[in-house]
C-alpha cells in the first residue's frame, strides 16, 4: 500500500512538472529565432527577430540592440500558418530602410519551430530562415 501511495505521489509530481513546461510554448510566434537571410547561399547576413504576444497583437523588433528594429506590423494567419512583419529602420547614414518579411510556420509542434519565405530590406529582395530558441 505504501509503495502504490509513494508511485501515485512520484506520478503526480512529474505531472505537475511536465504541464507547466508544455506550456511554456505559448503563442506560436512568441520567442527568439535566429537565422539569417539573403540574395543567394553566398551572400548571406545574420538576423534575429524577437517576437511577442500580448493576447491580442504580435509585436517585435529586428536585430534587438542599440540599432534594433521594431516592428510596425506583425501577423499570424492560423489557418495558413503565413508570417508577415513589417518595420522601418535606418541604415548607416540615416535613411529610412523599410523591411517587409513574408514567411511559413513551420514544426509548430516543436520547440525549434522554423520560419522561411522572403525578405525584402528596400531595394534588396532575398530569403530567409530562422528557428526560434
Amino acid at each position: 500500500m505504501r509503495m502504490a501511495r509513494g508511485l501515485v505521489a512520484g506520478l503526480m509530481m512529474a505531472l505537475a512538472v511536465a504541464l507547466p513546461a508544455s506550456a511554456q510554448f505559448g503563442h506560436p510566434l512568441k520567442g527568439s529565432w535566429t537565422g539569417d537571410w539573403g540574395t543567394s547561399k553566398e551572400n548571406r547576413t545574420h538576423v534575429v527577430l524577437e517576437l511577442n504576444w500580448d493576447g491580442k497583437a504580435v509585436t517585435g523588433t529586428i536585430n534587438p540592440g542599440p540599432n534594433g528594429v521594431r516592428t510596425q506590423k506583425a501577423t499570424l494567419d492560423p489557418e495558413t500558418w503565413v508570417v508577415h512583419v513589417e518595420a522601418d529602420g535606418k541604415d548607416a547614414s540615416g535613411k529610412t530602410v523599410h523591411y517587409s518579411i513574408d514567411g511559413k510556420l513551420e514544426n509548430i509542434g516543436a520547440y525549434q519551430r522554423v520560419i522561411s519565405g522572403r525578405w525584402l530590406q528596400c531595394p534588396t529582395k532575398g530569403d530567409f530562415k530562422v528557428i526560434r530558441n
